[in-house]
Formats: structure tokens, sequence, C-alpha cells
């Protein structure tokens, strides 16, 4: 019985040890945003090929992540949204029980505006009814295959140049692939020293959907 147990126990640890390493964390966040290649994957990681390969075998042994083949692509996606709600609960979870966590935080998001208060609820209806305007600052493709209702996609490798198409009489809600991203947060410096209104949304579409609301593709 106890060789049973111990068997049972060592196949839930399989899921732990896949996602026990901040790149491999990484990886699933970006994989949050929909199919990558290895490529994309280890150039937005910011690792070698060779290493996100390995990273990616270990998250595939743990039937964490796929693979589909394209032509003379691999696209590895994950294997199914409950691996990314899992990502969400276990981020949410440390930022609950670490105090690093929640100051590094802190750091990424500034507070001050009275929209910081809309919850999410709050930002589709008023995204719906056209009094703020949601900006998905994420790559192109991202966009593509899911993204917050009626947001407008203006990648943030493209802000600067388009800023004249975003009306200036409308606050803006930036975001894009979850609290540790970046793109949002320097979107929205860039929009307020240009004079618009913006706040930083630190949800992105996995943190959208893990809350049961509805994503568009």
């Amino acid at each position: 019985m106890r060789s049973i147990k111990n068997h049972l126990y060592e196949q839930v640890a399989r899921i732990g040890k896949a996602m026990a390493s901040p790149k491999r964390l990484e990886l699933i966040e970006l994989l949050c945003q929909g199919e990558k290649t290895v490529e994309v994957l280890a150039a937005q990681a910011e690792i070698s090929v060779k290493l996100a390969s390995a990273h990616l075998k270990e998250l595939r042994l743990a039937r964490l992540v796929e693979t589909r083949k394209d032509g003379k692509y691999v696209l590895y996606r994950l294997a199914s949204n409950s691996v990314a709600n899992l990502w969400v609960s276990l981020r949410a979870e440390a930022e609950e029980r670490l105090v690093e966590l929640q100051l590094a935080l802190a750091s990424i998001v500034a507070h001050g505006d009275d929209l910081e208060s809309l919850d999410r609820d709050s930002i589709l209806r008023k995204a719906q009814a056209g009094e703020v305007l949601v900006l998905d600052v994420r790559p192109l493709d991202e966009y593509a295959s899911a993204h917050l209702p009626h947001a407008r996609s203006l990648p943030l490798d493209e802000l600067k140049q388009r800023l004249a198409e975003l009306p200036k009489d409308t606050p803006v809600v930036a975001y894009c692939r979850g609290p540790f991203c970046l793109m949002a947060k320097d979107a929205v410096e860039l929009l307020q020293k240009k004079g618009y209104r913006a706040i930083h949304l630190t949800d992105g579409v996995a943190e959208w959907r893990a809350h049961g609301l509805p994503l568009e593709t």
C-alpha cells in the first residue's frame, strides 16, 4: 500500500518539478498568449534556442505543453487552458505570501489615478460603451490568438509612431501579458508623457480567462 501512495505523490510531484524553474514559468506565461515556435519563445524569454528546447522538453514530459507541426515549423502550445489557470493561481498565491514579490510588483505599477479603482466588470462595461479605450500592446499575433473584449491592438514597438490614432479625450487602459509583463508599463509611461490619461491593467488574457470573463479571437 505504501508503494502505491508513494507512486501517487510522485506523479503529482512531476508537475511541481516541471514548474520549479523561473524560465519554465516564463515560457508557460508566453504560451498563455498563444502558439509559438521554439525560436520565438527563446527570443522572447531571452535565452538560447538550445536552452528553450530543454525547458520545453521538461514541460512536455509533464504533459503541460503539446506540439503540432505546421509545415517545417513545430509550434508549442499549452496542453489546455487549465495549465494557464494553474500558472495564474500559483502566481497569485506567491503574491499573497511573499512580501518580496509584493514589493517588486509595486515598483511596476504606479497608483493614484481614480481609474485604478475600476474592476474588471467596470472596464468591460466602459469599453463596450466607448468610455475607455482598452489597448493591447502585445505583438499582433498574440492579439489575434486571444484578446480582451473591445480591445484595440497597438503593439508597443509601433505606439510612438501611431499615437495620433488614439483619441486624447478617452482614457486608455493598457495591458499586455499579465502582472510580470513590462510592455503595458512602458506604454502607459509614454502615453502619460504625451498628455494622455492612461493606466496599466495588470491582467492579461490568462488572468481574464481564469476569472471567468470572456475573450475575443
